[in-house]
């Protein structure tokens, strides 16, 4: 059995094909939502963090939204290795009362934002010279603004028919804000589905920004007015860009993007609408990195972990369960480490034929 399901476009196949499978050649990676899910990327991001990057000295942009930027953003770190351990040992082990308040959990993400970064982490992010960190948040606008639960509620219910509609119009309740470490990615900058604001990281707000573009409406409150940014509330980087449908890259180099699926779910409202679809041209030079059905068909639950386990699984069966995946998901980067030493299995990369849910 195979741990690692591999996808490329078009353009990425074509050029692992003639040049194998070396850090160079890729110029971005990037990250999406789906808090837990991530357990099942960790060995890949510790592979990538402590091996295959770290001798890099290229620029390297990370994109990433809610967990995806939590994750990428230890990269930006001085001991990323040590970064991703301490993002995976606490998110792992987070217990909540059994009826947690949205002040409860937002206390708990606080607290795993500080754990993770240190007492020199942002200083460190912000100032990298070569990993450019992008983190997505969402500001809200309107009733989505609003703390209140049934406001709140309200506004979530109006963006989802809104965007069910038509995508673009869920612009009219949140704008997408892009933190960035360095100069911005040239790809960024022809995000145009939605106004899209560019803003630097600094120390002052790499923990407001990593803490905003997890920041779940109706599970964790929303930050308001983070330094350097337009005022206001921003919310989960999902909302808008869920697992990205947007350029992910221009010019040179390819697009490295370890994901639970070899699918794409382009906002956090699109999960219940098969009929939304990314679009393929935005993965043309992207190498995708997922675990195999067989590989979770063998997990325990016969799933990847997700928020649900929360309110599905006692403490203790969720505690092992999600260990038993952080253990298990080594096995990824020891397929894709091998690939890279030796080149054998570069046949199996598939073509992403598409980019639909």
């Amino acid at each position: 059995m195979t741990a690692l399901s591999l996808h490329a476009g078009p353009a990425a196949l074509r050029a692992i094909q003639r040049d194998g499978l070396h850090p160079d050649q890729f110029s971005t990676v990037v990250g999406a939502s789906g808090g837990p899910k991530w357990f099942v990327l960790y060995g890949l991001d510790r592979y990538l963090a402590g091996e295959f990057f770290a001798t890099r000295r290229q620029p390297l942009e990370t994109i990433g939204s809610s967990a995806g930027a939590w994750r990428l953003s230890c990269l930006g770190l001085k001991d990323p290795l040590a970064g991703i351990d301490r993002l995976a040992w606490h998110y792992s082990r987070e217990r909540y009362s059994a009826a947690p308040t949205v002040a409860e959990i937002t206390a708990s993400a606080q607290r795993l934002v500080g754990l993770v970064l240190g007492p020199d982490g942002a200083r460190e992010i912000a100032g990298n010279p070569l990993v450019r960190v992008h983190i997505v948040a969402d500001r809200a606008r309107c009733l989505v603004s609003a703390e209140q639960r049934l406001l709140l509620g309200a506004g979530l219910g109006l963006s989802a028919v809104s965007n069910a509609l038509h995508r673009r119009l869920l612009g009219g309740f949140f704008q997408r804000v892009v933190f960035h470490s360095g100069p911005v990615a040239e790809a960024v900058q022809q995000w145009r589905e939605f106004s899209t604001v560019q803003v630097p990281l600094s120390p002052d707000n790499v923990a407001p920004a990593l803490l905003a573009t997890g920041a779940i409406p109706l599970v964790i409150a929303g930050v308001r007015d983070i330094p350097g940014a337009p005022p206001g509330v921003y919310r989960d980087g999902g909302i808008t860009d869920y697992h990205f449908d947007v350029p992910l890259h221009t010019g040179a180099g390819l697009v490295l993007y370890p994901h639970f699926y070899s699918h794409f779910t382009p906002g956090w409202f699109d999960k219940s609408l098969p009929w939304r679809r990314a679009d393929p041209r935005h993965f043309d030079n992207v190498l995708v990195l997922s675990p195999s059905p067989e590989f979770v068909a063998a997990l325990p639950f016969g799933k990847i972990p997700d928020r649900r386990d929360f309110e599905k699984l006692d403490e203790t069966t969720r505690f092992d369960y999600w260990q038993t995946v952080l253990a298990e998901s080594a096995r990824l980067a020891d397929e894709f480490s091998h690939m890279v030493r030796t080149g054998a299995g570069l046949d199996r990369i598939q073509p992403l034929a598409n980019a639909s849910r």
